[in-house]
């Protein structure tokens, strides 16, 4: 049996920033801090100085913890447990916890049917994401159709829809039209123009100069997102987003503690990826993007209009903001406007 060294945990988890910031972005490790600074933070608070006594009770009752004080949907509570249990297996490694306890860290299961509603990428998630594609997988399919879905929310309908003719580079914004081969859910009311940043401009700009297959649709109209058969179909889309959102694909590391050479979520199976507990359909990128942009404090109106959805249906199904979230940017506001405030009397 290997013989534990004793380490502080704010120590062991500065060896593991070390170790992980030759292997990943700047957004990726600032994600790792925050998820991992709630863990230090509970074991300050109980007297935990030395990793080595680390139990898997223990861990259980952070979880119990962490999802009381932040008031964490499941979601989130999974994300952090799941970054929890890769810290945890690195700890193993340099002989700071016992063995295995990594297999101790519990993490929420997300059933697709029964919790469709909550199925969200998270905005440290996403940046992870794209960050990887952004380095590995520049200006490609999957690259492309994933930076668009979270820059702008849309449905995949509507980036099935899209054609070359409705990006304008110089501008910076799409055309989101509706026309009858290619349908918009809300028909001509789903129609508008979405403004673009300089980063998604300068992707969608390579995509066209020196990735994107030169082919044409059935009405001879050139998609903007083009296979070497035509307009990308929306299951193909759909299978893209649930590979590339595979945890084990943009980190290297499964949190769910599979074998990745036995994983069925990983076989040829051009739809096994969605046998993955962690991937994410492209709805759940836009639920995701969406509460991305009301965390930013972008106002609900102009969020409603960029998405194509209804304030009253925004608040009940898409705002995934926890109410600790909420009362963090009020304060925030009320802060930034000192007429707001109460004055005495």
């Amino acid at each position: 049996m290997t013989e534990l060294e004793p380490i502080h945990p704010t120590k062991a988890f500065k060896i593991y920033l070390d170790e992980r910031r030759a292997e990943v972005t700047a957004n990726t490790l600032q994600a790792h801090k925050y998820r991992i600074g709630h863990f230090l933070r509970w074991c300050e608070e109980e007297d935990i100085t030395d990793l080595n006594t680390l139990t898997g009770r223990q861990l259980h009752e952070y979880k119990i913890w962490r999802r009381k004080e932040g008031e964490l949907n499941i979601v989130t509570v999974k994300t952090q447990m799941d970054t929890l249990r890769v810290f945890i297996k690195f700890c193993e490694s340099i002989d700071a916890v016992p063995a295995n306890l990594h297999e101790k860290v519990l993490s929420p299961k997300l059933n697709r049917g029964d919790n469709q509603s909550n199925d969200i990428l998270t905005e440290d998630v996403a940046h992870e994401l794209l960050d990887y594609l952004y380095r590995f997988e520049y200006a490609s399919f999957g690259h492309v159709l994933i930076r668009l879905l979270w820059t702008t929310g849309m449905r995949v309908g509507a980036a099935h829809a899209l054609d070359v003719e409705d990006y304008q580079s110089d501008d910076r914004y799409l055309e989101i039209r509706h026309r009858e081969s290619t349908p918009l859910k809300n028909k001509e009311q789903g129609e508008r123009l979405v403004a673009l940043d300089p980063e998604t401009c300068e992707i969608l700009d390579d995509w066209l100069y020196h990735q994107r297959p030169n082919s044409r649709d059935d009405e001879g109209r050139e998609p903007l997102l083009a296979t070497t058969h035509g307009r990308a179909h929306k299951n193909t889309m759909r299978m893209t987003v649930y590979r590339w959102t595979r945890p084990c694909v943009y980190t290297g590391y499964c949190p769910h503690g599979r074998d990745l050479d036995e994983c069925e979520a990983l076989n040829d199976n051009r739809k096994s990826a969605s046998l993955c507990p962690s991937s994410v359909a492209p709805h759940a990128i836009r639920r995701g993007s969406i509460t991305y942009h009301l965390t930013q404090n972008v106002p609900t109106e102009v969020v409603s209009n960029r998405m194509n959805v209804s304030s009253k249906v925004l608040d009940i199904h898409y705002d995934k903001r926890s109410e600790e979230t909420k009362m963090e940017q009020r304060r925030r506001y009320l802060e930034d406007h000192p007429s707001t405030r109460f004055r005495r009397h």
